[in-house]
């Protein structure tokens, strides 16, 4: 039997059952999962292990990498612009970014990019993979790249493409780097354990991925799906583990724990409100969330629902029953979710990764647990 460490109250003891049952079933090696209801943390458990020989405990100092729920923390640092009056969602991207408008691009809106209707799910023609970690050279890419679909006609995820797609219009209208203005809004004010782009300080409280042995189930494989997923250039390799952590991708490239994961996503779900601080308005929080796109995704096998960044709820309902509940989730299982009907936030994390593209069962289970106690 696994050791779990943190705390159930009595009302979630479903929780802290599942939670045991998916290291005894043997799908977890190590995992975190937090709540955070009204602004308080309700719930918070860990166990196992951080590392694949099974000799470093896996605890509440643990780091993981995110992958794609790291979108989340991209999509709220763009809302952030939008309530400060320096940027509409339906403004056109290239009236930030000039360049943006060739390919037949510049009618492209910011929230369209957003909502991964851009037609630039990935690149179709080779490349270096490393080039990934070269943030100029993969915007100047973009920019000068035409769209796969009709802009607008249909979503198809971005998997990778979409952090450079949102941090270069945050970049030229805030200054920073989304990475260096997480750290300096969220983890230095806050103490939100969140990063895009890893500083070596942090390295060693990341914990060791252990692969899963197949690929993600993509349906019918398509040039887009093929284009963000499935070329030898589809990710980045051909650089040294240690550089490619440290760089800011906004889509792939953060690390977090639960607890800070669910923080943050509780504030969402409560009005905005981050320890006496409002980080979002709630006029702005629904306006970030309101659906842009419905339908059968290009990229991914699902019917999807986006907002302006976020991933919604329905209709797959990945984070329970709400119908408001917005989020995101990466892969190999982790995710972040807030539920504004309920003022409920949650955060998810492991370090054996599972196949699924969206909903993992692990955390599924969890959650589905949580909303019977609640």
């Amino acid at each position: 039997m696994v050791e779990i460490s943190g705390f159930a109250p009595a009302r979630f003891s479903g929780v802290k059952d599942a939670f045991a049952e998916n290291f005894a079933s043997g799908e977890e090696l190590g995992a975190r999962f937090t709540l955070v209801e009204a602004g308080e943390v309700v719930l918070d458990l860990w166990a196992g292990h951080a590392d694949r020989k099974r000799t470093r405990p896996f605890d509440d100092q643990t780091l993981t990498c995110i992958f794609s729920t790291t979108k989340a923390l991209a999509a709220l640092l763009v809302a952030r612009l939008v309530d400060a009056g320096k940027l509409d969602y339906a403004r056109r991207m290239a009236e930030v970014w000039p360049e943006f408008a060739q390919g037949g691009k510049a009618a492209i809106t910011v929230e369209q990019a957003l909502s991964h209707q851009a037609g630039l799910s990935g690149f179709p023609e080779p490349m270096e993979p490393s080039l990934w970690a070269n943030w100029d050279a993969i915007v100047e890419k973009l920019a000068a790249m035409a769209p796969m679909w009709p802009p607008g006609s249909a979503s198809g995820y971005h998997p990778i493409t979409f952090g450079f797609l949102a941090g270069e219009v945050f970049r030229r209208l805030d200054g920073r780097m989304m990475g260096d203005a997480l750290r300096e809004d969220f983890h230095e004010p806050f103490g939100l354990d969140l990063w895009i782009g890893l500083p070596e300080s942090e390295f060693g409280r990341l914990a060791e991925l252990q692969r899963p042995s197949a690929l993600p189930d993509f349906g019918e494989v398509n040039d887009v799906t093929r284009a963000a997923f499935l070329t030898p250039w589809a990710s980045v390799s051909g650089i040294p583990a240690a550089e490619w952590r440290k760089t800011q991708v906004p889509s792939a490239n953060g690390y977090a724990t639960a607890h800070s994961l669910a923080r943050l996503m509780g504030a969402l779900a409560n009005d905005g409100w981050l320890d006496g601080e409002q980080i979002l308005s709630p006029a702005l929080i629904a306006e970030a969330t309101r659906e842009r796109i419905r339908g059968q995704d290009l990229v991914l096998p699902f019917e999807m629902s986006w907002g302006a960044g976020f991933m919604r709820n329905p209709p797959n309902h990945p984070w329970g029953p709400g119908e408001q509940t917005f989020g995101h989730s990466g892969w190999g299982g982790s995710c972040a979710f807030a539920d504004p009907e309920r003022k409920l936030g949650g955060g998810y994390v492991m370090n054996k990764q599972g196949t699924a593209l969206m909903g993992d069962l692990r955390p599924r289970r969890l959650i589905e647990a949580a909303y019977c106690s609640l």
